[in-house]
């Protein structure tokens, strides 16, 4: 019953998480998803699977550029939605 409770409280919190403009919220969404991709990149460079330099060179280069991409995709469709709506 516990895990319910706790499920409920997060929930009734999303409202207050919603408050915002567009660069706050897509801000506060990409510093907490980054987190967690920066922990599970951490994971998967700590298990040596990467066993040579080029293979972390890798690695990084398509984590850091992925991540970027998501980022700047959030103020993409911003541009893109804004358009729509001053046409229609």
């Amino acid at each position: 019953m516990r895990g319910f409770e706790i499920l409920i409280n997060i929930v009734e919190r999303v409202p207050i998480m919603l408050n915002g403009d567009f660069n706050g919220l897509w801000n506060r969404a990409v510093l907490i998803m980054g987190a967690l991709w920066a922990v599970l990149v951490f994971m998967i460079w700590e298990t040596n699977q990467l066993e040579t330099a080029g293979d972390r060179q890798v690695f990084l280069t398509v984590v850091i550029g992925g991540f970027l991409v998501v980022y700047l995709s959030g103020f993409i469709v911003k541009v893109r939605n804004r358009k729509k709506k001053t046409r229609g």
